[in-house]
């Protein structure tokens, strides 16, 4: 049975919250600031902001009410799957919520003219206690957290070359029916079947497939982090850190 969030996660999420707040209204960087939200700041060039194909897609992503104000976050999902695209193979995502990553990327993209799936893996209804870690317990990370969202996402998926596939990972994972894997997304905040994911998936990845890990950065996951980074090393290839947070693979 899911329990509600301890105290302590809960308190972790509200000075979360509140850093951002903070970071959205003050330039990080000296000088005028082109980005300024979800904790990163420049004064590069960002002119996927003004992308009018990006800006609807983000939008409808939004919409969903998995998130708000991360849309460089978003941008990268989107660039690996027009990336992805172009390659032999599905896409999956582990972790979904309320579907804003996988919304944005199917109009940003064209899964049906490419006669491609998008495998939507999730609880839907937040994490499970059996597999969390006992460090992972020790931060204060508890099963649940999430609100109960499977109907909603069938609405919003209605009709889009998508197959929901709800259950506990690493159970589900036999359940996503192709042997090709041109774009995995991983954001599922536990070690444990996010690992089980990344190892099922990862030989099935076709050449030039791209790994979106969405945690991989953050200090609050350096669980993720060590263990993604020990499969990278074990597999000969190495995680690329983005400011985003967001860490990325390619298969040779």
């Amino acid at each position: 049975m899911n329990r509600p969030p301890s105290l302590k996660f809960k308190i972790f999420l509200a000075l979360r919250d509140a850093v951002r707040k903070i970071t959205d209204k003050v330039d990080l960087v000296p000088g005028p600031v082109q980005y300024n939200e979800d904790g990163m700041s420049t004064g590069n060039t960002a002119s996927f902001l003004t992308d009018p194909l990006f800006v609807e897609s983000y939008r409808l992503g939004e919409a969903t009410g998995s998130w708000k104000n991360i849309r460089w976050r978003c941008y990268v999902c989107c660039w690996a799957a027009s990336h992805a695209i172009n390659l032999e193979g599905d896409f999956v995502e582990c972790g979904v919520n309320r579907g804003g990553y996988s919304r944005a990327i199917l109009n940003y993209v064209d899964l049906r003219a490419a006669n491609k799936k998008f495998y939507l893996m999730d609880t839907f209804n937040g994490l499970v206690e059996d597999l969390l870690t006992d460090s992972e317990k020790r931060l204060g990370r508890t099963g649940g957290g999430y609100d109960e969202c499977y109907q909603d996402v069938v609405k919003t998926f209605a009709g889009q070359p998508v197959e929901l596939v709800r259950g506990v990972i690493p159970d589900t994972l036999p359940l996503v029916r192709t042997d090709r894997v041109a774009y995995l997304s991983v954001d599922m905040n536990c070690v444990q079947p996010e690992m089980a994911a990344i190892e099922y998936f990862w030989p099935k990845m076709v050449r030039g497939g791209v790994l979106v890990h969405d945690d991989y950065a953050s200090p609050v996951f350096v669980n993720q982090k060590n263990a993604l980074d020990d499969f990278a090393a074990r597999n000969g290839v190495r995680v690329l850190t983005i400011p985003t947070g967001q860490g990325l693979l390619f298969k040779p």
